[in-house]
């Protein structure tokens, strides 16, 4: 009984391990706004992650789904510009012609720790009756069973009008248990991306 309970955590941790999932949680967007993908000339792309190869990873990531449109943060903006003021920001990449601005930044990670018993025992089999429910509960008392620790990532994806100077599009979603965070942007971007569409707030005319 244990080596078959043993086994069926193995192949718990497998399949969590290897299933991610992103779903949106909610948008803005202004409204009757609509973007033309093909009209697009320059978009600056921004990965606001603490930990410089992250952003990078992202980054690039991003710049390739604008098919060459795209120009990475880190390239573009270095420190003496990006630290300095905002009127700085504002007055360079005007200048040099961006139409707009793709923002992504981590929010939030939270840790859920779950409990589950290594044998567990389905209605209606136990339900029937008093004796046999408290027969075959009482065990649960004493089996160790194992926890499970998930990890959910908040993420913020931002769309900003430089000519128009404002903010045009926001959403925000949250990712289970991602292998990794090329992985979970690339569902984000996926998943955002499908929203935009959903909204009528992107084009490819």
């Amino acid at each position: 009984m244990k080596y078959i309970a043993f086994v069926s955590y193995i192949f718990m941790l497998i399949i969590l391990s290897s299933c991610s999932s992103t779903r949106m949680i909610s948008t803005w967007r202004e409204p009757n706004k609509e973007i033309s993908l093909n009209k697009l000339n320059k978009v600056l792309v921004v990965a606001l992650f603490q930990n410089e190869t992250t952003r990078r990873k992202v980054e690039d990531q991003l710049v390739g789904y604008l098919n060459g449109k795209g120009v990475t943060s880190y390239d573009y903006l270095d420190r003496s510009i990006s630290e300095t003021n905002e009127e700085a920001i504002r007055d360079k990449i005007k200048k040099d012609g961006f139409d707009g601005a793709i923002t992504m930044r981590l929010l939030d990670v939270d840790k859920e720790k779950t409990y589950t018993r290594s044998n567990i025992a389905l209605y209606p089999s136990y339900y029937n009756n008093f004796s046999g429910y408290y027969y075959r509960n009482w065990p649960f008392y004493f089996d160790s069973g194992y926890y499970l620790t998930t990890r959910i990532f908040t993420v913020e994806t931002s769309v900003f009008s430089i000519k128009e100077d404002k903010i045009i599009w926001t959403g925000i979603t949250k990712t289970t248990d991602p292998s990794g965070v090329v992985k979970m942007t690339e569902e984000i971007g996926q998943a955002v991306f499908n929203q935009m569409l959903k909204e009528g707030f992107v084009s490819d005319k």
